[in-house]
């Protein structure tokens, strides 16, 4: 049995897209802040990629933040005074222009709270916290990536034989992810090959949904979780899980839009059977024959 969870260390970076508002992304995200360089022109890019800079031997593409979540874009003459936050997430190394960097930030995850009804219909946004007493909006870097970088559809839709399909459909899944994007991502990929499942949108509501599956003698057997997430996050739930007898026969796939081994070791530590970088539907559903055998195999073993 596992004795104690891992928990990994995650800041928030804080920064300006307008003068008054505060914004943020968790550290985890972050490769390097720079300060603004001259860029390349992209052509036939998308409006909010301003061009193509050269870092470190990578040639990367540098998004206007502000314009990509709805704000004024940046003009010409604030570019001198302007950052890059250069992120690896979802396979991309991607650069972010922002007017400001603040700093860097302790954060109790567990403290962020959805947005509230005032914020409007910012779907950017993921979170709200306060640092010193100050509005900090947490913003949805994979739907703001998968706006600027649709996803092609060959990459949403999992190709599966009958035989696969069938493994799957008796099998009750449930699917994790705070992002609003990455459920879409995720829902669409099941629809496509017609396999049932259930969502949730945060860790704590998928443990009680856990719990209650599990009371009602009808467990879950697969779980798929992203691991970023506000509150109880995708390791903390996978420790949950096999420290539960009820729950600790689920199958655990946990995925994360950041490009690391570490994520990966650490999801193994607190138990998670899988680790993925999000999103490719092949590799998602192979994980979950993965465990559909495991499963198979136990009932086996256990007649």
């Amino acid at each position: 049995m596992i004795k104690n969870a891992t928990n990994q260390s995650q800041g928030m970076l804080l920064f300006q897209l307008t003068a008054r508002q505060s914004f943020a992304i968790g550290t985890l995200k972050v490769k390097e802040i720079v300060p603004y360089t001259p860029l390349t022109a992209i052509p036939h890019s998308h409006p909010t990629v301003l061009g193509a800079a050269n870092l470190r031997g990578e040639t990367l593409p540098i998004i206007d933040m502000a314009k990509a979540v709805g704000y004024p874009p940046i003009k010409s003459e604030e570019l001198r005074t302007c950052y890059i936050i250069i992120t690896d997430c979802q396979r991309k190394l991607v650069g972010f222009l922002v007017r400001g960097i603040n700093k860097i930030t302790a954060c109790n995850w567990h403290d962020i709270e959805s947005p509230p009804s005032t914020l409007g219909r910012n779907v950017f946004v993921t979170g709200v916290t306060t640092v010193e007493g100050k509005l900090v909006q947490l913003l949805d870097v994979e739907l703001l990536l998968s706006k600027v970088f649709p996803e092609s559809p060959s990459s949403l839709h999992p190709v599966l034989t009958d035989m696969q399909r069938e493994k799957l459909r008796p099998l009750k899944i449930i699917l994790i992810d705070d992002s609003a994007v990455a459920r879409k991502q995720l829902s669409q990929a099941l629809d496509s090959i017609s396999i049932p499942y259930f969502i949730a949108t945060s860790g704590q509501e998928a443990l009680d949904m856990l719990h209650r599956a599990a009371a009602a003698g009808a467990p879950f057997d697969i779980i798929v979780s992203d691991i970023e997430m506000p509150g109880l996050d995708g390791y903390e739930l996978a420790f949950e899980v096999q420290n539960t007898p009820v729950l600790s026969h689920a199958y655990i796939i946990l995925h994360t839009s950041l490009n690391s081994e570490i994520s990966v070791s650490q999801a193994h530590q607190v138990g998670a059977h899988e680790a993925l970088t999000k999103f490719e539907a092949n590799e998602l559903i192979h994980a979950m024959l993965r465990g559909a055998e495991r499963k198979q195999t136990a009932l086996i073993q256990s007649a």
